[in-house]
């Protein structure tokens, strides 16, 4: 099996190189160019041309445009990485007869209520992020291409900048910190999303009926303000020194964006555990196993 891989660097891309280097000959790319290949999203010509020269039996894209709040401004760029990028994939994968393996999130949904989502319910976006996921979403779902879609939400890794390590910066120099009460998901793990991806790859080689859309995300739900007060409180237990002595629950009002966040993002992920025999642990077991190793450095 040949795999290719983009955005090789990335939270969830470095942990794939991981978890795919085991299934076959994996070919990794970042967006500068190696060798004549480049994983380049926002080059849409030179894409299709890596493509035809690797000829991958699997494409797992790991690449995104992330910038929440300024896909608000750079709303072409984001509609070039996130849409029009899937839709080359998806066509080059369509001629190849390859897998595409791909990630969204939990932004193409509205975002209300409290009930989680599931892959069937109706889609729209509060933002042009979420908005410019969908459009690929869909684009891969057109193109006919046997496609994994999988959204997730709240990503975190030990490597790079995520939210538990800001917090803990924070908690070094205040005594108060006002965190966001009233969204409420789950924190996933870089390493969890990698290795079940690895898992479906092999599955699905042997049940291509498998190929859809699904919901990955680790178990249970918290808000940003309970994800901030397991990351003080671990850290307090582990004789970090801190400043801070209070969390103060806010609202999403009370901290402006330019891009509006979904309220509810828990997303149901029934299906992905029913058809591919997964256990998903809960939330709190992976964030624990991410502040042991960056405590630990």
């Amino acid at each position: 099996m040949k795999i290719l891989l983009l955005g090789k660097n990335g939270q969830v891309g470095w942990e794939l190189q991981r978890s795919l280097a085991p299934l076959g000959e994996l070919i990794a790319l970042d967006r500068h160019a190696n060798g004549g290949l480049s994983g380049d999203l926002s080059d849409l010509d030179t894409l299709r041309a890596t493509i035809r020269q690797v000829r991958p039996d699997v494409i797992v894209n790991a690449a995104a445009y992330t910038a929440v709040d300024k896909a608000e401004s750079e709303t072409e760029l984001a509609d070039r990485v996130n849409a029009q990028a899937s839709q080359v994939m998806a066509e080059e994968a369509a001629a190849l007869n390859a897998w595409l393996v791909h990630y969204s999130t939990d932004y193409v949904f509205s975002g209300q209520g409290s009930t989680p989502w599931q892959e069937t319910d109706a889609v729209a976006p509060v933002n042009h992020y979420g908005a410019s996921k969908l459009a690929g979403e869909q684009a891969i779902t057109a193109s006919g291409c046997k496609h994994l879609i999988f959204r997730t939400s709240w990503v975190y890794a030990a490597r790079g900048n995520n939210f538990a390590k800001t917090m803990l910066r924070l908690a070094k120099d205040r005594e108060t910190l006002n965190v966001i009460a009233d969204q409420v998901g789950a924190p996933t793990g870089a390493d969890l999303i990698a290795d079940v991806t690895a898992l479906a790859i092999q599955k699905v080689a042997q049940q291509p009926e498998l190929s859809g859309v699904y919901h990955l995300t680790a178990g249970g739900e918290v808000s940003w303000h309970g994800y901030a007060s397991h990351v003080i409180e671990f850290a307090k237990s582990n004789e970090q020194e801190l400043s801070v002595v209070s969390i103060v629950p806010i609202e999403t009002t009370a901290y402006p964006t330019p891009a509006r966040r979904p309220l509810n993002s828990r997303l149901n992920t029934q299906k992905l555990r029913d058809n591919f025999s997964l256990h998903l642990p809960d939330w709190q077991s992976g964030v624990t196993r991410m502040l042991r190793e960056i405590l630990n450095k």
